[in-house]
């Protein structure tokens, strides 16, 4: 549905997005991820037609819709999307039916076509008792609801989502992200959800693209990232809690870990980044042969276990374990390397074979 080919937007010398290629099937629901200043904002606002690529191609059902060779785009109302933002953006003097009637007027529906359209759009989004109601009227949930209904009210065959849960508090946007892949079964539309926070991406997505520096780490399935992350960075930012990194090197027939010298021998030829997940380190109050010492974070129970958090300088190690000591921060607690890590990655952070 969606081909992006070589896309790149500069402001002056800085390249926000760099040569992305991405294929988005049809239906599908791609997540953008990453920290703040990766890109993935840029990249919907070109998706959007909203900025034009400094270079490269945007193409939807095979129709190109942008092209930064030759400096052109369509225009945003003809591209056959919708777009949700951060903010809502409601039009404060019309009512909530209003809101969601507006964009089948601009569109010259008939009368009778938009009152049934926007009676189903706000049945669909559970907010059919608000149609009379002002936007300051309601609460915030209820604004992002109806902003989800006037975007999908014309029936957009492609839905852009600019992190439209961030204003949201803790527990409903919980709420909101099984309604908002409700509403994407249900229009059948393939969708394109930026954020920065990776639980959303991973519980989401159908596929999900992670960004670094303007550049796509990896795309793939969140199972996929997961179970076979192809960078340092991608394995340390997505699963909850994401994989452990340790810096290693070779020490004869043994291994430092982070200057720690433990009896185990990685077959290393150089220096290394050895990745952990967390529920395959141990931890216990004593030193063991094969543990590192660092100083306890915090303890949070997870799915009836325990997640210990550890920091030494710059390294954070985290352990998913049945049961542990009691620890209070400052106590040193010790972390067991298995002799076998889950990957290695080079120290340029490319995985390593």
């Amino acid at each position: 549905m969606i081909t992006i080919s070589n896309l790149t937007k500069s402001f002056g010398t800085f390249d926000a997005v760099k040569s992305v290629d991405i294929e988005v099937p049809q239906g599908a629901f791609l997540v953008l991820v990453g920290p703040s200043g990766c890109g993935k904002s840029t990249m919907l606002r070109m998706l959007a037609g909203l900025e034009t690529p400094t270079a490269g191609t945007i193409s939807f059902a095979g129709n190109t819709v942008s092209d930064g060779d030759r400096g052109w785009t369509i225009e945003p109302a003809e591209r056959n999307t919708g777009l949700v933002f951060q903010s809502y953006a409601l039009w404060p003097h019309m009512t909530v039916s209003g809101n969601v009637e507006w964009p089948l007027k601009v569109g010259k529906m008939p009368a009778a076509e938009r009152k049934t359209r926007v009676a189903e759009v706000l049945k669909l989004l559970g907010i059919e008792k608000l149609a009379a109601r002002y936007p300051n009227e309601i609460s915030g949930g209820q604004q992002q609801r109806v902003a989800i209904a006037r975007m999908i009210a014309p029936r957009p065959g492609i839905l852009l989502f600019d992190e439209p849960l961030s204003n949201l508090d803790a527990k409903l946007r919980v709420e909101m992200r099984t309604e908002l892949l409700r509403v994407h079964r249900a229009t059948g539309a393939t969708s394109i959800y930026v954020t920065h926070d990776q639980v959303e991406a991973m519980t989401m997505a159908s596929h999900v693209a992670v960004l670094k520096d303007g550049e796509v780490e990896q795309f793939g399935t969140p199972q996929d990232l997961v179970a076979e992350p192809r960078t340092a960075f991608v394995a340390t930012f997505v699963g909850t809690p994401p994989a452990n990194l340790i810096p290693v090197a070779p020490q004869g027939v043994a291994t430092t870990f982070d200057g720690n010298v433990l009896p185990i021998n990685l077959n290393l030829s150089g220096p290394a980044q050895a990745m952990y997940r967390p529920e395959t380190l141990g931890v216990s109050a004593e030193p063991t042969p094969k543990s590192l010492a660092l100083e306890f974070a915090e303890a949070s129970p997870v799915a009836g276990r325990i997640m210990i958090t550890g920091t030494k300088g710059d390294m954070r190690l985290t352990a998913v374990v049945d049961s542990a000591p009691k620890f209070t921060p400052g106590d040193t607690v010790h972390f067991t390397v298995p002799e076998t890590p889950d990957a290695l990655f080079a120290p340029n952070g490319e995985r390593m074979p």
